[in-house]
């Protein structure tokens, strides 16, 4: 049995960390509020787009290949891994980790030993533990999380297209956390480029006559950069909503489980106490009757 000097300290530290966790609990949902915003707005907007591409790209003239879909053997492969810089946050950035190494298994196994498979890590926890696992992250983007704006990101986008572009990588993939609600994050793995305009909208939109001015191959390849742009800040916005959801719900947890274990510890403070009342007039009823003898 601990002495009530020791559960006095569990329960003063148990009672730091209940305060500590409801307000990490309150911060991650005032920001899980505007990114639950951001992600609402942006999705309906994102997946119009994806939709006219999808439209457009099927009216084209057979033979018509554009660049940010021409697909080459997969030599060279890039996988950008959205995760967090801070944990505290349940299974989200495990789960990132877990789909990342199941992704260069079975896709890209021989690309890898190879050394033809490169990672770019959006954030620490990816970098970290992917290093540790002996993955080469050649380059990471930490600092984003301070200044997540549609510039930032397009700055990251537009090297990556860049690289596919130039040839440098001919498959680009990204893993990512995709929101559903507060408490349930799907992972993702979806390719980046080249981009496949067979499926991007498939079965969401009819085929509409669009009217495009001058043509509309000069139309399309204005508008697919600037739709890979979007479409890259959507996952970056989809992966911080996410991750608020995810710390809203593991320090909710938390903070029940603290107050539980207060509960807990009280009660066997009581009964220490109670049971070290009970031996100190024990003891005096013994030395009286033993002053009386």
């Amino acid at each position: 049995m601990p002495s009530l000097k020791d559960i006095r300290i569990r329960i003063n530290s148990v009672k730091t960390t209940r305060q500590v966790t409801s307000a990490m609990k309150m911060v991650s949902a005032a920001k899980f509020k505007k990114a639950q915003d951001d992600i609402s707005h942006i999705r309906p907007y994102v997946d119009r787009l994806a939709g006219i591409i999808f439209d457009l790209s099927q009216s084209l003239d057979d033979g018509v290949e554009l660049e940010w879909s021409a697909k080459r053997d997969p030599n060279k492969v890039l996988l950008v891994v959205v995760s967090s810089n801070r944990g505290l946050c349940g299974a989200f950035n495990s789960n990132v980790i877990k789909e990342t190494e199941k992704v260069i298994k079975s896709k890209y196994n021989y690309q890898f030993k190879q050394g033809n498979l490169d990672i770019f890590a959006i954030g620490k926890q990816a970098q970290k533990i992917l290093k540790s696992h002996g993955y080469p992250v050649v380059k990471d983007f930490n600092e984003l999380y301070t200044n997540t704006t549609f510039e930032a990101v397009k700055e990251i986008a537009v090297e990556i297209m860049e690289s596919f572009r130039n040839e440098k990588y001919d498959d680009v993939v990204l893993i990512y956390n995709e929101f559903k609600n507060a408490a349930v994050q799907e992972v993702r793995s979806e390719q980046f480029l080249p981009l496949q305009l067979t499926e991007a909208g498939s079965g969401v939109y009819n085929s509409v006559d669009y009217i495009v001015e001058p043509d509309k191959i000069s139309f399309i390849k204005k508008v697919i950069p600037e739709a890979l742009q979007t479409m890259f800040y959507r996952v970056i916005l989809e992966s911080l909503a996410s991750e608020h959801g995810a710390r809203m719900t593991s320090m909710h947890k938390a903070t029940d489980n603290a107050t539980d274990m207060l509960m807990e510890l009280q009660l066997i403070y009581n009964k220490a106490r109670q049971g070290a009342i009970t031996t100190e007039i024990l003891e005096i009823v013994g030395g009286a009757e033993a002053l009386k003898k």
